[in-house]
C-alpha cells in the first residue's frame, strides 16, 4: 500500500503595497518546489475581492517527500527572500481526503458533506469540459477519452475548485449553518 500524498495549506497576507513583489515570489516558490522528489503540483487561491490572504496550496507524494522540500536550503533562501513581502503566516498540513475538510480543531464532517462538496466542485467544471471539448473527443475510442477528461481536470479540481468549493461551504460542512440557509444568504447578497 503506497502512502497517502500529502499536502500543505499555507495562508499568507501581502504587505501593504508588495502585491506584484509578492505574486512574483510565490511563483518562484511553486518552482523551486517542482524540482523537488515527490512533487506533486501547486496551486495559488486569490483571496476574494478586497481581501489580502492568499491561500498556497503545495502536494507532495508523502511526508517524507514534503520534509526534504520544507528542511531544504532552497526553501529557507526562498522564504528569506520573501521577507517583509507577508505578514501573518499559518500553515496546516493535511494528509488524504480528510485533509481537504480538515478544520482547524482536527475535525471532518461526515463523509456525505464531503460527497456533496466535492460533486458541487466537479459538477459545473464537467460540464463546462464537455461543452468545449466533447465535440472534440467524441471521435475517439472509451479509454483515451476518459484518460484526456481526468488528465484535464484533476489538476484544475484539486489545486483550484474543491479548495474554493471548501472556502465557499465552510461554514456548512462545520455545522454552522443549513446548506439552504447558506445559498440563501449567498442569494441575498447578490440582490437575486
Amino acid at each position: 500500500m503506497s502512502p497517502d500524498p500529502v499536502t500543505l495549506m499555507v495562508a499568507r497576507r501581502v504587505a501593504h503595497g508588495r502585491y506584484r513583489d509578492f505574486t512574483a515570489w510565490l511563483e518562484e516558490g511553486r518552482e523551486l518546489a517542482s524540482d523537488f522528489i515527490g512533487y506533486l503540483g501547486s496551486g495559488v487561491l486569490a483571496p476574494p475581492s478586497g481581501g489580502d490572504e492568499y491561500q498556497l496550496i503545495f502536494r507532495f507524494r508523502d511526508t517524507q517527500t514534503l520534509a526534504a522540500w520544507e528542511h531544504s536550503a532552497s526553501r529557507r533562501a526562498w522564504l528569506a527572500r520573501g521577507e517583509g513581502l507577508f505578514e501573518s503566516p499559518h500553515e496546516h498540513r493535511a494528509i488524504g481526503l480528510d485533509g481537504w475538510f480538515q478544520s482547524a480543531t482536527g475535525q471532518t464532517p461526515p463523509r456525505w458533506k464531503q460527497g456533496i462538496a466535492i460533486w458541487l466542485a466537479f459538477f459545473p467544471v464537467s460540464l463546462l469540459f464537455q461543452g468545449l471539448f466533447g465535440g472534440l473527443l467524441t471521435g475517439l475510442p472509451l479509454v483515451p477519452k476518459v484518460l484526456a477528461s481526468t488528465l484535464a481536470l484533476t489538476p484544475v479540481m484539486v489545486f483550484l475548485f474543491i479548495p474554493l468549493s471548501m472556502r465557499l461551504l465552510g461554514p456548512w460542512l462545520r455545522g454552522e449553518v443549513t446548506l439552504m440557509g447558506r445559498l440563501g444568504r449567498r442569494l441575498h447578497q447578490r440582490g437575486a
